[in-house]
């Protein structure tokens, strides 16, 4: 492994290193006045190709790196009303400068060409209109046939594949994070151009002292006044009746912005999360969460398929949010936010599944054979108010949320064994679980003579009451659990608190590009836990003794201090963070009068380092160290049934985990926009070491009694990944073909039995489309998976797993205005001669009212009416088939609208 990382930093660094030159200088005209906005090509002798490019500031300065093995390239100076200028110069570093002729030129007609690409700075601008076809009506649309844009199932957006900071429409954070409702319905009429902003640093007052690697999406559109937004209604046959209605009305001015959304469907389109944070920005912003239960209850769940989520999400959602911006002073800096929404959602799920269970030491072989039936109920409510100032000269922001949910879960589980005995049993579970929580996070910078200071704080409050009925108690045959001959109901109780508290301040020093800053903080977190098993039976309460509850406290107090070290200029991007932690970490037990504790100092540094060269390339690295040292779920001791089939709990004797995680990664980036290909190639390398590992006890039943073992055991990861896109305009055709590698090793305790098991996974994805005729276009994605799984030691085992996955999309428009649609979704599985193939089809016909921007669909989903998917899987302690229902075919009617 040494030598492999070895090798790839040598490659890495002689790419660096590898013929680079820069020329520099300045531009003027023939008075000696500087020439801005000019622009600088070097290019190789005889060879219409240009290896890089650069833009004269305001005062005419240029500055060109490139890569060639010519000794001579030509330098390119093209100005407006200058006449061009071309020179052989020697490939050395050198500063030219250069007096340009005025040259004024009658222009008898023009005819103005938009570039679909374009590139000043670190912003690359795409227009819209080069890459969008007929089918398309949103923004989301278009955007995932742009190239170095990839656009996931789950709305985030990615470029050059890291997830962006920031969205903005017109230069402003209205949804702050939550960009999925105007991605998904902003109509693609009212954008001119989608702006890449290329090592984004949001935060105005840390701009050019601490830079960042991310990029921010800018959607730039026709009018600074913008009253637009997209509505669907639509109806359908199927079992039960259905529906399915969308509409999100939206603003954009200079001073005030909102969207409205309100969207219910029962025919299997997931809405519901479009309003979670998929965009973080900057640390210095502040902390935000996409806040969530701790679901330590759960009902035996149903499998869901490897499929696009319609296929079989049986649902019936309503989703309704509001997101409103407004300037609150004359200077436009002060910005006030306020976001809603609300969830009600019910889905029903079922499987069908035959688990063989490999014999062990302490069991016999198996065959474990399950129907189950689930009704899962969401009722979730958020709110949120942001302030904001950002501006030069300062910067603040407070962000208050609260989030309520009422969420309830259900399942009928029928379960028959087949083993030395066969045995049929039968069993009903329901978890209720209410969760309460509240967050303020709160950052300011304030300039400070020549330093800037930076106050952060966070606070958390959390609460979680989960309850979890099992009925008849005698579907329960966890070992070393007797439920008790007279039990109707097996009920556990949960109730979690959880406050948490972070607080820092800094001072930030810069000089020449450096800026440092100490900071110093403290962060604590306290979490209560409670618990109970017991028997109810007609309102009787029965408790099992002390082994079944718990009360816990678990507190983490960290003081720290820290150095964070940055650079920028205009090859060079460093970042660092070089802290010191002082973690006291106390788990209290009163029960068993147990009381466990950590104190230990610990180094944790972080860096990042890029370098920009040639104009189009990037080169990065980065490693780091962080250690961990649990949460209450690692400490607690008394049994817990987390699950119908699963009782946990950690030993009294065993310590307070300690997690040590290292990782170093590089990555080679390409982005031109002047031929349209973008790439990139990563690796990455992590080793996690741990001092408890855990030992599952698992009987004929399938049931299992979690248990852990003091240990030192390790988790070490490689990963390698490629991505390569490129826009051919001439043919209208971007195409892209991305390749991953990812190798694990860890060591593993299954039934007391010590092993090691190590999976590797391999996948090569394509997409492309294209809309060079106009009486069609295409949109084409596959990926091909494999994966390989090998158990070696006291548990032996060899799997191989392949997968093949695509979707077409194609559209045919045989005479204006009418669309005939056909779209393929195919996911084939094959393991150990067992091979499964899964293909569904939709037709769609769509008439568009031009006049009124109207269109009128009929579609019909699933047409050969597949019903269940099928799988088969080998795990390391078994094999398993399993067979899924999915949603029947179905027929919808949907009227599609623009706002204005």
């Amino acid at each position: 492994m040494k030598m492999k990382i070895s090798l790839f930093l040598m490659v890495f660094l002689s790419v660096l290193s590898f013929a680079q030159k820069t020329v520099s200088g300045k531009i003027t005209d023939e008075d000696g006045v500087a020439i801005p906005s000019a622009s600088v090509t070097i290019e190789e002798p005889g060879k219409d190709a240009i290896l890089a490019y650069g833009i004269t500031n305001s005062k005419g300065e240029y500055k060109v790196t490139f890569t060639s093995t010519e000794p001579n390239v030509d330098l390119k100076v093209k100005a407006f009303n200058q006449r061009p200028l071309t020179k052989q110069i020697n490939n050395s570093d050198q500063t030219l400068s250069f007096k340009m002729e005025g040259e004024a030129t009658e222009i008898k007609e023009v005819q103005l060409k938009t570039k679909m690409i374009t590139a000043r700075g670190d912003t690359i601008a795409y227009d819209l209109k080069a890459f969008d076809s007929k089918s398309d009506r949103t923004l989301a649309d278009v955007m995932r046939k742009i190239p170095g844009i990839e656009v996931n199932t789950d709305g985030t957006i990615l470029y050059q594949g890291n997830a962006i900071n920031k969205f903005y429409v017109n230069g402003k954070d209205l949804m702050e994070g939550g960009y999925g409702t105007i991605n998904n319905s902003l109509p693609k009429d009212a954008v001119q151009k989608v702006e890449v902003l290329e090592n984004h640093q949001p935060v105005k007052i840390l701009q050019n002292k601490v830079p960042s690697d991310q990029a921010a999406i800018n959607i730039k559109l026709k009018n600074s006044v913008t009253m637009t937004g997209r509505g669907e209604v639509g109806t359908g046959f199927g079992d039960p009746w259905l529906w399915n209605v969308k509409l999100t009305p939206m603003f954009f001015g200079q001073k005030s912005q909102w969207v409205v959304n309100y969207k219910t469907n029962n025919m299997g389109e997931q809405v519901e999360n479009e309003g979670n944070i998929l965009a973080f920005g900057s640390r210095f912003e502040g902390r935000r969460i996409n806040a969530s239960q701790n679901d330590w209850l759960n009902v035996e769940n149903a499998s869901t398929p490897n499929l696009p989520v319609k296929r079989y999400l049986m649902n019936n959602v309503h989703y309704l949010s509001a997101n409103y911006l407004t300037n609150i002073d004359k200077k436009k800096e002060w910005e006030l936010k306020a976001n809603a929404n609300y969830t009600n959602n019910a889905v029903e799920r079922e499987s069908y599944s035959e688990t063989e269970y490999f014999a062990s030491p302490k069991r016999p072989q198996s065959t474990v054979i399950q129907n189950i039936l689930n009704n899962f109920y969401t009722d979730k409510a958020k709110g949120e108010l942001i302030f904001t100032k950002n501006a030069k000269k300062g910067f603040f922001k407070n962000t208050t949320s609260f989030s309520q949910y009422w969420n309830a879960d259900r399942g009928i589980v029928d379960r028959r064994v087949n083993s030395l005995v066969n045995s049929t049993t039968h069993g009903e579970e329901a978890i209720e679980s209410p969760t309460t929580s509240f967050q303020n996070s709160l950052s300011t910078i304030v300039p400070w003579k020549e330093k800037m200071v930076n106050v952060l704080s966070f606070i958390s409050y959390q609460t979680d009451r989960q309850t979890l009925d099992v009925s008849p108690a005698s579907y329960i045959t966890i070992p070393g659990f007797n439920p008790g001959a007279y039990a109707e109901t097996v009920r556990q109780n949960l109730r979690l608190k959880t406050f948490e508290a972070n607080h820092s301040a800094n001072i930030g020093f810069s000089t020449k590009g450096w800026t440092f800053t100490p900071e110093v903080g403290f962060n604590f977190k306290s979490t209560d836990l409670n618990t109970v098993l017991s028997n109810l039976q007609e309102g009787t309460y029965f408790g099992y003794g002390q082994d079944y509850y718990n009360d816990l406290k678990y507190t983490t107090a960290t003081p720290y201090g820290s150095v964070g070290v940055n650079y920028k200029n205009d090859a060079w991007m460093l970042y660092a963070n070089f802290p010191v932690n002082s973690n006291n970490i106390k788990a209290e037990d009163p029960l068993r009068n147990v009381s466990k504790s950590v104190n230990k100092v610990t180094f944790e540094p972080s860096v990042f380092a890029q370098y920009t060269f040639a104009s189009f390339w990037k080169a990065s690295v980065n490693a780091n160290v962080n250690n961990n040292f649990g949460e209450i779920n690692t400490a607690y001791s008394g049994l817990l049934m987390t699950s119908p089939t699963g009782l946990n709990a950690m030993d009294v004797n065993n310590p307070i985990p300690q997690n040590n995680n290292k990782s170093a990664g590089t990555r080679l980036e390409y982005r031109n926009p002047l031929n349209n290909l973008f790439f990139n190639i990563n690796y990455r390398f992590s080793d996690a070491k741990r001092n408890l590992i855990s030992n599952p006890t698992i009987n004929t039943a399938g049931f299992t009694v979690m248990q852990y073992i003091v240990q030192d055991n390790h988790i070490l990861n490689n990963s390698y990944s490629a991505e390569v896109g490129k826009y051919f305009p001439k043919f209208k055709t971007n195409a892209s073909v991305n390749y991953s590698n990812n190798t694990s090793k860890s060591d593993a305790f299954l039934d007391d039995a010590s092993f090691t098991n190590k999976n590797n996974s391999q996948s090569v994805g394509f997409k492309f489309n294209n809309t060079y005729f106009s009486w069609m276009s295409i949109d084409y994605n596959a990926s091909l998976s494999k994966t390989k799984q090998t158990s070696t030691g006291e548990v032996i085992s060899n799997a191989a797993r392949k997968g093949f996955t695509h979707n077409l999309g194609l559209f045919f428009y045989p005479i204006e205005n009418h669309t005939i649609g056909f779209n393929w979704d195919q996911v084939n599985t094959s393991a150990t001669g067992q091979k499964y193939n899964n293909g569904f089809y939709d037709v769609s016909y769509q008439f568009t009212w031009a006049k009124k921007k109207i269109d009128f669909e009929l579609k019909w989903m699933n047409i050969a009416n597949k019903k269940v998917f099928e799988n088969y899987e080998i795990n390391t302690s078994n094999i398993s088939y399993t067979r899924i229902q999915l949603r029947p075919s179905q027929v919808m009617f949907t009227v599609k609208f623009n706002f204005k």
